[in-house]
C-alpha cells in the first residue's frame, strides 16, 4: 500500500507492487491499482439507480495500471553486460538452433545432414513429437498438448555469419537456451544446450524420435524440463535478491550506510507527508561526500508491505518513528529506498 504522500491523488488508497533492480540497489513501481471511492463519481456524475431504492447512486470506482513499465523492469531484473535475458514463458523464442563447426572443407553430403538435422530438431520442439500429459501443468513454459505449438523454437541457417557472431546475436536478444549442433556432435548422436541466464553447457541426446515410457519424446521432454528449469532459477535468483536486500533498519545512524550498500529499508514510520520529505531530504547526498559514481539520491517511500515484520522484529508500541525531528509513534514498518 502506498503512503499518503505517495498515493493517486483524489483517490481513497492505492497499492502497488515494487520491483528491486540489484545491479542499482534501486525500487521500481511495476504496477499500481488505486480505490477511488465516489470522489470522481461525484465530480463527473457517474450514477445508477439503486435496484432496491431506487435512489441515485453514485459508483466506485477502481482504477488499475499495468503498463510496457513491466517489460522495462523485466529487461533490468534480469539483463546482463551482454544484453537481454528473458524468461522462457515470455521470449517470443525459447530455443534457438544454431549449425557450427562447418568449414570450406567440409563435405556438402555433411553440410546437407547438418542442415536436416537442425530443421529436425526444430520441427520436433514445435510440435511434430507432441507432449501428451494429462496433469497439464499451467507453470510450464510449454504449450499443452492440445495447442499446436509446444515450444516457440526457431534455426539460424545463415550462412554469411559465422557461428561466434550469431551466438552473439541471440545472447543480445535474450533467447533463453541455444542448442548447438556440428558434424562431431551428428557423430555422437547429440547437441549442446547452453543456457542464456548462467551460460551453462549442457549434452543432450538427439535420440532420433525415440520415446519414453509415456509415449513422449525424450529429446522435447529433456529441452521441456530444462526451460521450466531456466524459468525457476531465473525467478529464484530475483527473489533472493531482493530478499538479501530489504534490511529492517530502527537506528537513523545507520540509513545512510545501508543506501550506499544498495539496500532498501524497512523503517518504523508515522506517515506523516511532512516526515516523509524530512527523510528524503536527509538522506540525500549532496555535501560532497558520497564516493565518485555513486548515487546521491535521498530515499522516498515505496509502500507500506501488508506482510509487516513478525516476531522479535515486529513494531512495537513504544516504537518512534524513525527520524530524529519526528518523536511521533510509528504506525507502521514502510519500506523506504531510493527509487527511479
Amino acid at each position: 500500500k502506498k503512503t499518503e504522500k505517495e498515493k493517486f491523488a483524489g483517490g481513497e488508497f492505492t497499492t502497488t507492487c515494487e520491483a528491486y533492480v540489484a545491479s542499482s540497489g534501486r525500487a521500481i513501481q511495476g504496477a499500481t491499482s488505486h480505490y477511488l471511492g465516489t470522489n470522481f463519481a461525484h465530480m463527473f456524475d457517474v450514477h445508477f439507480e439503486h435496484p432496491d431504492t431506487h435512489e441515485k447512486t453514485f459508483v466506485h470506482q477502481i482504477s488499475f495500471g499495468m503498463t510496457t513499465r513491466t517489460i522495462g523492469v523485466m529487461v533490468m531484473v534480469h539483463g546482463d553486460d551482454r544484453g537481454l535475458v528473458l524468461p522462457p514463458r515470455i521470449a517470443s523464442i525459447q530455443v534457438i538452433i544454431v549449425p557450427c563447426g562447418v568449414g570450406a572443407s567440409t563435405a556438402n553430403e555433411v553440410k546437407e545432414n547438418l542442415t536436416k538435422t537442425c530443421l529436425d530438431v526444430c520441427n520436433r520442439l514445435k510440435g511434430n513429437s507432441l507432449i501428451d500429459n494429462n496433469d497439464e501443468n499451467e507453470n510450464s513454459v510449454a504449450q499443452h498438448h492440445k495447442s499446436s505449438t509446444i515450444i516457440r523454437a526457431d534455426t539460424d541457417l545463415r550462412d554469411n555469419y559465422s557461428p561466434g557472431w550469431k551466438f552473439n546475436h541471440w545472447e543480445l536478444k535474450g533467447v533463453p537456451l541455444r542448442l548447438e549442433i556440428g558434424p562431431k556432435d551428428l557423430d555422437r548422436n547429440q547437441m549442446v544446450a547452453v543456457r542464456r541466464d548462467n551460460g551453462e553447457k549442457l549434452t543432450i541426446s538427439l535420440e532420433g524420435c525415440s520415446k519414453d515410457d509415456d509415449g513422449n519424446d525424450k529429446m522435447v521432454v529433456r529441452i521441456t524440463e530444462l526451460l521450466n528449469q531456466i524459468q525457476q532459477d531465473m525467478y529464484a535468483k530475483a527473489e533472493k535478491e531482493l530478499e538479501e536486500n530489504v534490511v529492517i533498519c530502527r537506528k537513523w545512524s545507520e540509513c545512510a550506510a545501508h543506501l550506499a550498500a544498495k539496500r532498501l529499508l524497512l523503517i518504523p514510520f508515522c506517515g506523516r507527508p511532512n516526515c516523509e520529505d524530512n527523510i528524503k531530504r536527509d538522506t540525500t547526498l549532496d555535501d560532497g561526500t558520497a564516493e565518485v559514481g555513486a548515487s546521491t539520491m535521498g530515499a522516498k517511500s515505496l509502500c507500506v508491505p501488508f506482510e509487516q515484520p513478525k516476531g522479535d522484529e515486529q513494531l512495537k508500541s513504544n516504537d518512534q518513528c524513525i527520524h530524529p525531528e519526528c518523536g511521533l509513534t510509528a504506525g507502521s514498518f514502510t519500506l523506504f529506498g531510493r527509487s527511479y
